[in-house]
């Protein structure tokens, strides 16, 4: 319950810090941190539209993508406790949890009939299929490294002692931070703030959505942000520390995400549209190093 709460909490300042951060290093006058928070309240007061062409899927999509990342928050781990849904195997079920909600959200830009969403919804669908084998590889790297597969064990049992379990927990972190940059569409991949279609990834596909279903659309990136920080939280919280040392830990590595996606988005240009499959790929490959060291260190491999 505790994770649960965190996340929600993280959730309400994540974009507003990414924004201010990024503000603070353009030297440009800063909204408030909650100013996501407020814009989301006013969609809420807002009327949907429907195109004449639309069907029943794009209505249902944002509340199935919404339903489905907060759902995927049950799995998560903290304290050393399980989450609030919990058994062998749940990662998979966590991320096809996540694929799921982006599936509806891919079909319901194609519902549309626009060349542009269809076109945006084309690019997700590619970047998912292809970080796809990254997480899945760092899954199974954490597992063979510790011997169990439930989030909760995995994250219990993980002990960095030497210098290629550092090494290996630097590989999953980095790999980690850039699956939560793609599968929210942000730097490099894309740019949230593109008024170009023809180069838009997410945002083009939710051209179409307005009033209520565009908010809970933002929530739920929101919410997918503060999941792959708390991922990111228990590979670094120890299970030594109390109960007030590991919530403190949380919220600063929270925040410590979020200035870092600012900064990056600040100084990083987007990848040319041909070099995206390319880098994502890169990190499947780093993933694939994590693993092979994985092996190494619990000996299924043995290097003479």
């Amino acid at each position: 319950m505790i994770s649960l709460f965190l996340i929600l909490i993280s959730a309400l300042f994540f974009v507003g810090i990414i924004t201010k951060t990024k503000a603070k290093i353009a030297a440009r006058k800063m909204p408030s941190i909650l100013q996501p928070l407020y814009d989301v309240i006013r969609l809420f007061k807002k009327g949907a539209v429907y195109s004449s062409t639309t069907s029943l899927i794009f209505k249902i999509a944002p509340i199935v993508y919404f339903s489905s990342v907060l759902l995927a928050a049950f799995f998560i781990p903290f304290d050393g406790k399980a989450g609030l849904l919990s058994f062998h195997g749940d990662f998979v079920f966590f991320a096809y949890l996540l694929a799921i909600g982006k599936f509806l959200m891919i079909i319901a830009a194609m519902d549309t009939g626009s060349g542009f969403e269809g076109m945006g919804a084309s690019r997700e669908a590619l970047y998912s299929m292809l970080v796809e084998p990254a997480f899945f590889i760092l899954a199974a790297s954490v597992a063979l490294f510790t011997n169990n597969i439930s989030f909760h064990k995995l994250f219990t049992h993980f002990h960095i002692g030497s210098n290629l379990s550092y090494a290996i927990g630097s590989a999953f972190i980095y790999v980690l931070f850039y699956i939560a940059m793609v599968e929210n569409s942000r730097m490099p991949v894309d740019d949230p703030k593109t008024h170009l279609e023809l180069t838009m990834v997410h945002e083009v596909m939710v051209l179409d959505n307005s009033g209520f279903d565009l908010a809970l659309i933002h929530i739920a990136t929101w919410l997918k942000f503060a999941i792959y920080g708390s991922l990111i939280a228990n590979f670094l919280i120890k299970s030594t520390w109390n109960i007030y040392e590991q919530i403190a830990g949380y919220l600063v590595i929270q925040f410590a995400f979020a200035c870092i996606v600012g900064i990056l988005e600040a100084f990083k240009a987007r990848n040319k549209m041909y070099k995206n499959p390319q880098w994502i790929i890169v990190l499947s490959a780093i993933a694939v190093v994590g693993f092979l060291t994985t092996l190494i260190i619990t000996q299924k491999i043995i290097l003479d």
